[in-house]
Parts: structure tokens; C-alpha cells; sequence
């Protein structure tokens, strides 16, 4: 079907042009295909999460280490296998960072202690003076379930090695030529996916960036 279009030329004479319309028929099938594609992402959004989201490769992995709680029980990378994990690094004398680190630590833990897929590693700075029965004592302290909030200690190359090479919270160049010298304080606090990756490093020390981790947590904690 063509639509005839009539044009005056600047001579006063015209001219018949041609253009072709597009039928009822076309027009639906138009419509109709493109509610189909919509409605097929739709639905894949719906049933894949994360669809949407871009994958961003992780920033490391839990690699294997032997350590233990304030129980005396030994804990693995299998204790953390098809759990979110928080990981944070402190020790039971510090005056200067970890009271606060540990305050918004708490903020999550409450908001996710209920959850059976959510986890809580705090790994001793300072294993000399944070024997097995000081971090009971300092677990009792903070009132927590030591189920979902443990507090771990070992070999302090064992532990600092984690934290640099595996979580990636601290920088592996600070480390001292002899493990007497050496000593690691840091704020940064490592998430871990069920899969055991290390999606992202926070701050402990900043709210925006615990809110950041919570919400993330939500997200991960479905998949």
C-alpha cells in the first residue's frame, strides 16, 4: 500500500510522489515482537540473580590454613565453605582502632546473626599475648553467639599471611625480615562469598563503607 504525496515545484507546476504505509498487519507484529523480547529479559531477571549485574572477577581466594577458636577448636577454610564471611584482623589490648572496628562489626553481626549462611572470622593481630583462653575470655565479653562470631589464633606467619596474601587486607611489602619484628595492625575488613572468593575489601572504620558491606551482604548471601 503506498500513501501519494502531491509537491509544488517553484515553477507553480507539481509533482506525484510515492511513499509506501505501513499495513495494520506489520505494525502489530512490530509491537507484538518487541513485548516479546522485553518480556523475555524480564523474566530473566527475575529467575537469574544478578542478571543485570556485571561480574567483576574476585580479588583473591581463601586459600587452605589451620587455625583455632576460642574454644580450642580447630577451624579450617572448610569451616567457611557455603558461607558469607566478614573478615577483620584485631587483638585483645588494642586501645587504638579495634574497640571502633569492632563497634560497627557488631552493627553487622546483629543484622545478620539470625542467618545461618553468615559468618564472623576475627583473627588475632597479636597471637603472643591472645592465647585460646584470653580470646574465650574476650568473647564472653562481647556477648556474642560464637557460632556466628568467631575469634581465631595461630602461628603469626600463618595469620599475617592470610591477611596479606589471601584477603589482600594488608600489604604483603610491610612485611618485616623476622616475624619478631613484624607486626600488622590494619582496619580493612575482607568479604567472602560461599564460593570462598574475596569479592571486596572495606573500611571498617567508616560507616559508609560497613552499609556498603551490609548491603552487599544481602545481595550475595541469596545466590
Amino acid at each position: 500500500m503506498f500513501l501519494k504525496l502531491t509537491q509544488k515545484r517553484e515553477d507553480g507546476s507539481s509533482s506525484i510522489t510515492l511513499q509506501p504505509i505501513m499495513s495494520k498487519k506489520k505494525i502489530f507484529y512490530s509491537i507484538f515482537f518487541g513485548m516479546l523480547v522485553v518480556g523475555f529479559f524480564v523474566i530473566l531477571i527475575l529467575v537469574i540473580p544478578g542478571f543485570t549485574k556485571t561480574n567483576i572477577p574476585p580479588i583473591s581466594y581463601v586459600q587452605p590454613f589451620s587455625f583455632y577458636n576460642q574454644d580450642g577448636k580447630k577451624i579450617t577454610e572448610k569451616n567457611m565453605q557455603g558461607k558469607v564471611v566478614a573478615v577483620e584482623y584485631f587483638f585483645t589490648t588494642c586501645k587504638g582502632i579495634c574497640p571502633r572496628l569492632n563497634k560497627n562489626m557488631r552493627i553487622i553481626y546483629e543484622s545478620f546473626k539470625s542467618n545461618d549462611d553468615f559468618l564472623i572470622l576475627s583473627h588475632t593481630c597479636d597471637p603472643d599475648i591472645d592465647s585460646i583462653s584470653r580470646l574465650k575470655k574476650f568473647s564472653d565479653s562481647m556477648q556474642v553467639d560464637t557460632k556466628k562470631w568467631q575469634f581465631l589464633t595461630g602461628p603469626k606467619d600463618s595469620l599475617y599471611y592470610m591477611a596479606r596474601h589471601s584477603y589482600k587486607i594488608d600489604d604483603p611489602a610491610d612485611n618485616r625480615k623476622t616475624a619478631e619484628d613484624d607486626f600488622m595492625h590494619t582496619q580493612f575488613v575482607a568479604l567472602v562469598n560461599k564460593k570462598g572468593d574475596v569479592v571486596k575489601v572495606y573500611d571498617g572504620l567508616k560507616q559508609s563503607e560497613m552499609n556498603a558491606m551490609a548491603d552487599e551482604i544481602k545481595r550475595i548471601i541469596k545466590e
